[in-house]
């Protein structure tokens, strides 16, 4: 941990080159450059940061806040990983400094015009910050490396298939020994990012007969666990499950993952690099320093895994309170540093690609 206090020190001091204003009111761009400087033996900065969202990226803002609290002792920030939903209306209603969600603001749900409302004189804005996987998890001693497609995942998680030993599962597994033993599918039970992007890749491969959303569909039924640590615990205690979930919850309670087909027919094992290959490929939908993502669900792309949810930090490119401005600003540009990105490759995280990441860096320093 010294080593890691020492390493986003550096990281801060390299990264932080913001320039000074001379008011007040806009000493959090000061301060923004004055942290780095006095990184080493303390910065200058102070205050707390109040934020809630995702829990797929609970584990990230973890070690995010030990790195950057270590730097910047006068600072604390409380995450509440509440889930994306609640992230974002907390967000809408001002009572946090950014949202952690692991989709954009909806458009159908009105969320940028209330989100923008709610920054006054700017527009909020979505800024990528982590790749979670999403590892569709499972519990059935025995069977190892499982192998499941599209249309199988959506069979399943749509109460028609039923069975571990079911004709469309041996398809899949060929060579695998399968029980009869009756499959437990577990969902999330809150409002959540996570299954909004788990139903899009449904939507978007398998038939899926249900609008995408982050609440899950009543009618695919299913149980339901709150939160991505209830979920894999529910599946760690529950033999004959299945679910899904982020991969840094998948690789901390050693469950079993599935490979999954992408595309092309190809069955690939979820590693942060093949899912870091889905991201890449993947649009700009926003516009200006709104980086909010469209992804390719279906991607054919050789070695991609294709179930990939991309977590934004939702603030105000204009528009936060002269406290939350320095603090929140700062802490962005650490996360999205080169020491912030490598952080997450121990986690189960994928760091957000080159050439993406350089546009994250560019909307964070134009926040004021």
């Amino acid at each position: 941990m010294k080593y890691a206090g020492r390493l986003a020190a550096a990281a801060i001091i390299g990264v932080f080159s913001l320039a000074a204003c001379g008011t007040d009111d806009n000493s959090g761009d000061t301060g923004t450059s004055a942290a780095p400087s006095g990184a080493a033996t303390g910065s200058s900065l102070s205050g707390t940061i109040n934020a809630a969202g995702s829990s797929a990226q609970a584990n990230a803002m973890d070690e995010w806040k030990k790195g950057f609290q270590s730097a910047n002792s006068g600072v604390s920030i409380n995450y509440n990983p509440a889930g994306s939903g609640a992230g974002v209306q907390s967000f809408i209603q001002g009572t946090v400094a950014f949202a952690g969600s692991d989709s954009a603001l909806n458009d159908e749900k009105g969320e940028p015009a209330q989100a923008d409302a709610r920054c006054k004189t700017g527009k909020a804005i979505n800024l990528p910050m982590v790749i979670g996987p999403v590892a569709v998890v499972y519990n059935l001693p025995g069977v190892d490396g499982l192998q499941l497609s599209p249309k199988t995942i959506g069979g399943i998680f749509n109460s028609k298939i039923t069975k571990w030993d079911d004709p469309a599962i041996k398809a899949d597994n060929p060579d695998a020994t399968l029980p009869s033993t009756a499959i437990q599918a577990f969902h999330r039970s809150d409002e959540s990012g996570t299954s909004d992007n788990f139903t899009k890749f449904l939507k978007a491969t398998a038939d899926w007969p249900y609008e995408p959303g982050k609440a899950w569909p009543a009618e695919a039924k299913g149980q339901g666990a709150k939160g991505s640590d209830q979920i894999a615990a529910s599946v760690k205690s529950t033999e004959g499950a299945i679910s899904y979930v982020e991969l840094s919850f998948a690789e901390n309670s050693s469950l079993q993952k599935s490979k999954v087909a992408n595309g092309s027919g190809e069955f690939v094992e979820l590693t942060p690099e093949s899912a870091g290959k889905t991201v890449e490929a993947a649009q700009v939908a926003g516009t200006g320093n709104d980086l909010k993502l469209k992804i390719d669900y279906a991607t054919s792309a050789a070695g991609a895994y294709p179930i990939v949810l991309v977590t934004y930090e939702i603030t105000c490119e204009k528009g936060l309170s002269a406290t939350d401005l320095p603090l929140v600003k700062s802490f962005l540009t650490y996360t999205a540093s080169d020491a912030g990105q490598q952080a997450l490759t121990g986690l189960g995280y994928a760091p957000l690609p080159a050439s993406l990441i350089s546009k994250v860096r560019t909307a964070v320093e134009a926040i004021s």
